[in-house]
């Protein structure tokens, strides 16, 4: 094994590309990026899907590199490693639909399992509850793995495959880099305002993605991994990248005056702590079922798996529902002083139930009989 792959497999390397992501983070968010939003899978995914034209949500519209990075930057990664493998497995419309209810939980929480780390690091304390449903819905999708839920193995597939997701992600970037409008105030969308509007140079958010991206293809980095496996085997190996992040970010939000500590009004985020809780309980679950968290799916997606990039393209389809069918929360707002909670509507709600019920169900009938 070349010494580099021995040191990125190791705790120290997992601890090292944890910390790198949480200062990375940061840095993004000095250089434009929302606060305590550097790097979020589900929120970025929105905007994508915002820019392409699935919503109209005019606040959250633009391409983000970073997403394109991650994609990228796994590809050349398990190219150069020899690990890239097209690959599919069983059961796509099942993983599409997880896809969609595990980004209704992301953004009914407002925020996926890195973004709430940062969220965390950058003194949101409404961060705590989510991390709390994170853990009972990994844990619950950890309690179906245990007893013998699978939807099948992957196999060996044609290259057509392991390209789509790559070649998808690079038009994405052609339509960014040259501004592509195919209608005048047509798609491609980009916000005026809002988080939308709110974003790192180009040039170096796609760096940034890269680099994210081929370092989480070396680590197997995974929120929801490092949750599953401690849960389930005692292995804090992933867990221990995780607290370097948010150890790191934290480190570098004081340094850079950008920690606040609160619960009410935090940026892009809302203290309807009941429903931050059952948000991240249906993503977890739902990441558990389908095998990673939204970044790795990603990553997965980079390597040539068809299965992740399913995945992928339903939350893309999920996070167009949630704002066409008004599913996302809303966040905290002040006005003349006072304090508006935030939170999802009445159609959120339901939607996070019926998403609870589906993985599930799911859990109990998709399993391998012994």
């Amino acid at each position: 094994m070349h010494p580099i792959s021995r040191f990125l497999a190791s705790r120290k390397g997992i601890i090292t590309v944890g910390g790198l992501i949480g200062l990375l983070a940061v840095l993004l968010q000095k250089l434009g990026n929302p606060p305590n939003m550097g790097v979020c899978v589900a929120c970025f995914t929105r905007d994508i899907a915002g820019a392409i034209g699935l919503h109209r949500a005019a606040v959250v519209q633009y391409m983000r590199p970073e997403i394109i990075g991650f994609v990228g930057g796994s590809m050349l990664s398990a190219l150069i490693a020899r690990e890239w493998r097209p690959r599919t497995g069983s059961a796509p419309i099942v993983r599409f639909l997880l896809g969609i209810f595990a980004m209704v939980g992301a953004l009914v929480f407002l925020g996926c399992p890195w973004r709430a780390l940062l969220r965390l690091a950058g003194g949101d304390l409404n961060s705590l509850v989510g991390l709390g449903g994170l853990v009972v819905g990994v844990g619950l999708g950890g309690w179906f793995l245990k007893r013998g839920y699978t939807l099948g193995r992957s196999q060996a597939a044609p290259a057509a495959v392991g390209w789509s997701m790559p070649l998808l992600m690079l038009t994405f970037l052609l339509l960014l880099v040259f501004g592509v409008h195919f209608k005048p105030d047509q798609a491609i969308f980009f916000s005026a305002k809002g988080p939308g509007a709110m974003h790192a140079p180009l040039w170096i958010s796609l760096g940034v993605g890269l680099l994210i991206g081929a370092m989480a293809q070396r680590t197997r980095f995974c929120t929801m991994g490092a949750i599953r496996d401690t849960l389930l085997i005692r292995d804090t190996h992933l867990l221990s990248g995780i607290a370097a992040l948010v150890i790191v970010a934290f480190a570098a939000n004081v340094a850079l005056g950008a920690f606040h500590i609160g619960y009410s009004a935090m940026p892009v985020s809302h203290s309807n702590w009941l429903w931050n809780f059952l948000g991240m309980v249906l993503a977890g679950c739902a990441f558990a079922l389908a095998g990673g968290c939204p970044g790795r799916q990603l990553i997965l997606s980079g390597e040539g798996d068809g299965d992740a990039a399913v995945f992928v393209l339903g939350m893309l389809v999920g996070a167009a529902l949630s704002h066409n069918w008004f599913l996302a929360a809303g966040p905290d707002k002040l006005v003349d002083g006072t304090l508006q909670m935030g939170g999802p509507g009445i159609w959120g709600q339901v939607a996070v139930l019926l998403g609870l019920v589906f993985c599930v169900a799911l859990g109990i009938t998709a399993r391998q009989r012994r």
